[in-house]
């Protein structure tokens, strides 16, 4: 996957990314309240089981759209690509804008580099 379009696709899941990142703070909060007190504004049990569907889900959608997804919290997406002849992973990162990082497939996050 080229640079451009791995970044297309990163604006492309955008709306599905928020959603992810606000489902993931109410799934933390909710957890949060019921181990604390055995109840929560934002529901019980079942809304846990809901919201955690519903991650799973945009993990999913997230993958099929090609990415490789690294991390949950903070939530790390890694596109395959190919830069100067060399396998690489174009890498977004949870509060990133756009991809402006990379690293070789070989390097893990500790490699990465500007683009």
């Amino acid at each position: 996957m080229l640079i451009d379009d791995a970044r297309a696709v990163v604006v492309r899941l955008r709306p599905r990314i928020d959603g992810f990142l606000r489902a993931r703070a109410d799934l933390a909060e909710l957890r949060a309240d019921l181990a604390a007190a055995g109840a929560s504004r934002l529901g019980g049990l079942a809304e846990v089981k809901g919201i955690e569907a519903r991650l799973y889900a945009d993990l999913e959608r997230f993958a099929e759209a090609g990415a490789q997804v690294k991390g949950f919290a903070p939530l790390l997406l890694d596109f395959p690509g190919e830069a100067d002849g060399t396998e690489v992973l174009w890498c977004w990162l949870e509060g990133d804008e756009e991809i402006t990082w990379y690293h070789r497939a070989d390097a893990g996050f500790a490699g990465r580099r500007r683009i």
